[in-house]
């Protein structure tokens, strides 16, 4: 199964509330689109987790079009709509900036979100696009997660670096920065432990890592990004905001769209945030997880 079948697949249960639905609406155009249209689609989008500012926002975008294009049918009307959701998500800029070598990733986000395994499938990413990765198990406070990393890393053919549980996660980004130096690596992405905005002490620990970073590899690229569970919907948008406050994030991560009927809060990340969407994971398997692209993610609800 190719990753836009997965992509399909993942996103039954919202397509389930949303496309279905809409579907219906579509059909049931007689040349004309009235309020009682427009009140319906704006439910389902909401339904689906889109969130009410998005949602009002979506329906007076295709009002506009749909008034300007003269349409008046239910296939030119979906297209129109496919085209704004599109637009919403979508980000105009040059992709990852990880070229320097080498270059770090941090990765951030409260734990059970898929943080670590969704390190080990972007190396995998990484590693395919025929760049060296060399990763930093800084999430020091639970053995389990070093084991974890360690296990992917040896899956996905990434060089680990760790210590001991309880060490000094700063100490262990010190160790990996010296080997990513030491070893032309491409890549250095750092496994941080969850932490919750309120956990001061989480968050001074962070500012220390950065620290280590800028000192040990000033001209290196870097990129932020902070994992969210999709299976939290709106409220992983509200936690993306907390984190804003503490952390330069240059990227978002989208986890277990598989398993979730909350699809639709993507739609809404670009409007709260204005931070790109980089990867979404649909499944468990090292391949699940790939870059994020607006048009594919748009088609694949709507199949």
């Amino acid at each position: 199964m190719g990753f836009f079948d997965a992509l399909k697949k993942g996103l039954e249960k919202t397509k389930k509330l949303f496309t279905q639905g809409a579907d219906d609406l579509f059909r049931s155009i007689q040349g004309k689109l009235d309020d009682d249209f427009y009140d319906e689609l704006e439910e389902l989008l909401i339904l689906s987790d889109v969130g009410a500012s998005a949602s009002s926002e979506i329906i007076e975008k295709l009002k506009e079009k749909v008034k300007e294009d003269r349409i008046f049918d239910g296939d030119g009307a979906k297209q129109a709509l496919k085209d704004i959701l599109v637009e919403m998500i979508s980000f105009d800029d040059s992709g990852l900036k990880l070229n320097t070598k080498p270059s770090v990733l941090l990765v951030i986000g409260v734990n059970g979100v898929g943080k670590t395994t969704s390190i080990a499938k972007i190396s995998k990413c990484l590693i395919d696009d025929k760049k060296s990765v060399t990763l930093a198990a800084a999430d020091t406070f639970r053995a389990a997660a070093i084991d974890q990393l360690e296990v992917w890393a040896g899956r996905v053919g990434a060089k680990l670096i760790k210590q001991n549980e309880g060490a000094d996660p700063a100490a262990v980004v010190f160790d990996a920065a010296a080997a990513a130096r030491k070893n032309g690596c491409d890549v250095l992405i750092v496994d941080t432990a969850g932490r919750l905005h309120n956990k001061k002490n989480l968050m001074d620990e962070l500012s220390k890592i950065n620290r280590v970073i800028d000192r040990e590899l000033p001209d290196s690229d870097r990129e932020t990004f902070l994992v969210l569970d999709a299976t939290t919907g709106q409220n992983a948008v509200n936690q993306a905001k907390e984190f804003i406050h503490t952390a330069n994030i240059t990227g978002l991560v989208i986890t277990k769209l598989d398993g979730t009927a909350k699809g639709g809060f993507v739609f809404s990340l670009k409007k709260e945030l204005g931070i790109p969407v980089r990867f979404i994971g649909v499944g468990e398997k090292a391949d699940d997880l790939k870059p994020f692209d607006a048009r594919e993610y748009v088609e694949a609800l709507f199949e």
